[in-house]
């Protein structure tokens, strides 16, 4: 086996899928759904530990670290501690950063639906641009290839052929 392969199979899904589409916004959202629920567990026996006056339990430190994670905050339960305050902080930064990251793969998935929804039917006024695009290229390729296959340069016939190539450079009113 390569020396730099993933090892694990976990660790092999995951190569294979970030290299073949990135990580999709839900995906992401239940990666840090995954790691702040253990970190609320965390959290939760280490504030018992730190603390053990105000925190009568384990479970009295992870009902403290819920509602600090989601942001709720009720203040039936607060450290009194440095160390618990520092954690109560990573706790309070990282509330928001889940509720931002929950929000944005809602939010894309509304996006995503909306988008195929118009390619679909057509609507895409970016797709409907690349097409009138592509057919004028297609016209000065046309152009092109008429005037080489008769062997006029491409400057030399008149400017009242109307060919693509032809077409003004400058604003006509400016001349």
């Amino acid at each position: 086996m390569d020396p730099q392969s993933p090892v694990s199979r976990p660790e092999r899904w995951l190569d294979r899928r970030l290299g073949r589409q990135g990580i999709r916004p839900r995906d992401a959202a239940y990666l840090i759904g995954a790691f702040w629920a253990i970190a609320v567990v965390l959290f939760g026996v280490i504030e018992r530990l730190i603390d053990p006056t105000t925190f009568h339990s384990v479970w009295l430190g992870m009902w403290w670290a819920i509602e600090t994670v989601t942001t709720v905050g009720y203040g039936d339960v607060v450290p009194k501690q440095t160390a618990g305050k520092v954690i109560a902080g990573f706790l309070m930064l990282g509330g928001l950063s889940l509720l931002s990251v929950v929000t944005a793969a809602i939010t894309s998935g509304f996006v995503s639906r909306a988008e195929d929804r118009r390619r679909a039917t057509g609507e895409d006024p970016v797709m409907q641009r690349l097409d009138q695009l592509t057919a004028q290229l297609d016209a000065v390729r046309t152009e092109l290839e008429l005037r080489r296959a008769a062997g006029t340069p491409p400057d030399a016939a008149p400017a009242s052929s109307g060919g693509a190539l032809n077409a003004p450079t400058e604003d006509p009113d400016r001349a």
